[in-house]
């Protein structure tokens, strides 16, 4: 792929919300493997998905911004009653709560397949979902998703210590609303829990500049390698910071050792 002035108009607004995503998910993923709910990520995006697919049935094409509204009710909706219940189960069901959250990611997933099972863009749909449409996103959508991270960063790292149980899920519920529609659950997991990973070796001091460097590092590696190949984005940027994170930690650990 040749470079021009229309693939920069292309690949600035993706890395743009990707570091926003990035920004966002970063601490999040950090307090989700510390509460050892790795795959709540999985299933509260998933989720989410299922309820703007739902939403999609109603509207049609989102074409307006009522249609986008209604979208994303939905999908925060949903979001929001699998926080509820994750957040129950935290407190009432820790025993099972990982089963519950896996439960609930294959049990969402199979609902997206049944309801686009008849509908002539149905496997389009479902793609969108997982992978995304990272490279399609416009600069008014990235000042909508910055609206949303902006504030909750503010109220994650000013107020992090007096959140509670359902506090965390409300955020995390929101969080995943605004970002799977834009690059899909396979990202959504990947940009929470690989950099965290990557990162967990270090005192708990270190990790997450170090994980916001692992992440960019990602980013910036899957999104050349993108260009350069004509691979799928969202798929790409999976692979490419699952890379650094692995990198990153026998890197941490051989220092370490």
């Amino acid at each position: 792929m040749t470079f021009d002035l229309t693939l920069l108009s292309i690949i600035a607004p993706a890395f743009v919300v990707s570091l926003l995503v990035v920004v966002t998910h970063v601490p999040l993923g950090l307090e989700v493997l510390k509460r050892g709910i790795i795959f709540i990520d999985l299933a509260t995006a998933q989720i989410a998905g299922l309820g703007a697919v739902a939403a999609t049935l109603y509207v049609g094409d989102v074409e307006t911004l009522g249609d986008f509204i209604i979208v994303n009710v939905f999908a925060f909706s949903a979001a929001l009653l699998a926080g509820v219940f994750f957040s129950w189960t935290e407190k009432n069901l820790r025993k099972y709560q990982e089963a519950l959250i896996g439960g609930s990611f294959v049990l969402a997933a199979s609902m997206a397949l049944l309801v686009l099972a008849n509908q002539p863009l149905g496997n389009e749909e479902i793609r969108d979902l997982l992978a995304g449409q990272i490279l399609f996103i416009t600069w008014s959508e990235i000042g909508l998703i910055a609206a949303i991270y902006l504030p909750i960063l503010v109220i994650w790292f000013r107020f992090r210590e007096k959140i509670r149980h359902l506090g965390f899920y409300i955020i995390f519920a929101i969080v995943i609303t605004a970002s799977v529609q834009v690059v899909g659950v396979y990202l959504v997991f990947a940009t929470l829990i690989f950099p965290a990973l990557g990162a967990w070796v270090l005192p708990r001091t270190k990790r997450l500049g170090v994980a916001y460097g692992l992440a960019t590092l990602g980013v910036l590696a899957g999104l050349i390698t993108s260009l350069l190949t004509d691979y799928p984005t969202g798929p790409t940027l999976v692979w490419s910071l699952a890379l650094a994170a692995v990198l990153g930690a026998l890197w941490f650990n051989r220092k370490a050792a």
